[in-house]
């Protein structure tokens, strides 16, 4: 728990015992480092252990009918209804995805001519050595499939 967590709470405690201000020099090093003795403070820290799976929030929570001091996972609300602009129209559909292609290909950095020249170089000599490789283990396969068997 933060420095400013402690002292939010220890305002709010403050504020229900009938102290009206509650300095925030009120938190020491020994609250820093959990050696404090207060019993309302270590009812508050977490366990360790989730009471409800990440995500998900128990109805009172969501109702608001749980203890004020106990955390809550913050979780965004699904949204029932469709996007309006959502397009049944399979044509409708195929026009946006070519326009948004476009726009992700005016995005690319294009290489230069030189440096497609040397690509392609790269590209050909690769395929000419592999080609030669497995053209070799071919021949060299029927020759001595040809020798055992004969």
């Amino acid at each position: 728990m933060s420095k400013r967590d402690r002292a939010i709470r220890a305002k709010e405690a403050a504020d229900e015992a009938g102290v009206t201000k509650v300095d925030d020099t009120d938190v020491d090093a020994a609250d820093l480092d959990g050696s404090s003795g207060d019993d309302a403070v270590e009812a508050q820290r977490p366990s360790g252990k989730r009471a409800a799976p990440r995500g998900k929030r128990s109805r009172s929570e969501a109702t608001g009918t749980e203890a004020a001091d106990a955390s809550a996972v913050a979780v965004k609300e699904k949204k029932t209804k469709k996007r309006t602009g959502e397009s049944r129209n399979p044509f409708v559909r195929i026009w946006i995805f070519l326009k948004q292609v476009v726009g992700e290909l005016k995005k690319v950095i294009w290489p230069s001519r030189r440096e497609m020249i040397q690509y392609t170089i790269v590209v050909l000599i690769f395929v000419v050595i592999m080609t030669a490789i497995i053209g070799g283990l071919d021949v060299g396969f029927a020759k001595a499939v040809l020798w055992l068997f004969g």
